[in-house]
């Protein structure tokens, strides 16, 4: 049995102008310390997923589908006892923007504090906030800081902690990296590079595939609220299928290379009135009259690609 198992997993909003179908039919599955990379472009459904795992849709419901998670049917768990035995003691998010998420008038002492007093910790407080920090390699000196104290990388590595505080056996990061330069950034991955090497099962939300080229075994590719393909990074990295991972792949630039980086014409979907088929089909090189029906989820080595050309 997988770890985590999502099946035909559907998420939608509710909006003035109707329901936004963010998330259809999303299926995938991890072992217990794999570490996986969710890509594509904004408003493709990433943060969708990790919040219907971690069940804090605002305004909006899942709609289908089942999450099973270590031996656990998570739907079927009600409210109250998800957020007393599920949400941050067995899965926990950084969310997006979580570089602001702390409060300012706060010390980030305080503010663990509160973590764990929401949480109804039991055992040693401090201990555990230093074995936290530690983790992130970070020193008990910042605890005595308040936000507008430490840098954005320091920041985000506060927030990460918080996140491990617990001790998750799952961790969903919601774009860990954007916002922070370069250097910030390496010290991020080289962080998540240690905790998988820990034994920690996280997914990572990204539209930077290089940052997930280094931390995730599995990658899911998301567009217009459907996994269009799902693999292990190698596979999807060096033999990509759906014309989407391809193109991609095509828009990073390549320094070893002449060829210059490709964009992607067209513009995504409307998810609040989603025509039938692929939603990829406006902008597709290799669209067919048949990619007007919804494509099929056709096996390859080590996942599946939804696209009409490997039938």
């Amino acid at each position: 049995m997988s770890f985590i198992s999502i099946e035909n997993l559907t998420t939608r909003y509710n909006t003035s102008k109707g329901l936004v179908h963010a998330l259809e039919d999303v299926t995938f599955a991890i072992d217990k310390g794999e570490s996986i990379g969710i890509a594509g472009e904004s408003a493709c459904g990433k943060s969708t997923l990790g919040l219907s795992i971690i069940q804090m849709i605002s305004n909006g419901k899942i709609y289908s589908g089942k999450i099973q998670f270590d031996g656990q049917s998570l739907l079927d768990i009600p409210d109250d006892e998800f957020d007393k035995k599920i949400r941050w003691k067995e899965i926990s998010m950084v969310f997006q923007g979580a570089m602001s998420s702390l409060d300012p008038v706060f010390s980030i002492q305080e503010q663990f504090d509160e973590v764990l007093k929401q949480h109804n910790f039991e055992g040693d407080s401090k201990q555990s906030i230093i074995q936290s920090l530690n983790s992130v390699n970070l020193d008990e000196s910042v605890l005595k800081k308040f936000p507008h104290e430490l840098s954005g990388g320091m920041k985000q590595r506060v927030i990460i902690a918080m996140a491990l505080i617990l001790k998750p056996k799952f961790v969903i990061a919601d774009e860990p990296t954007t916002a922070l330069d370069v250097l910030i950034q390496a010290q991020i991955v080289n962080l998540f590079k240690k905790l998988k090497k820990d034994g920690q099962s996280f997914m990572i939300i990204s539209h930077d595939l290089a940052v997930l080229s280094e931390v995730a075994e599995k990658i899911g590719i998301m567009y217009g609220g459907r996994m269009v393909e799902f693999g292990d990074s190698e596979e999807i990295f060096l033999e990509p299928k759906h014309p989407y991972t391809k193109g991609l792949l095509e828009s990073i630039p390549v320094l070893s290379k002449d060829t210059k980086p490709k964009f992607i014409p067209g513009i995504p979907p409307n998810l609040v009135n989603p025509s039938e088929g692929c939603k990829f089909y406006d902008r597709c090189p290799e669209a067919m009259e048949k990619c007007k029906k919804d494509p099929p989820k056709i096996k390859t080595k080590t996942g599946y690609v939804s696209c009409w050309l490997y039938e």
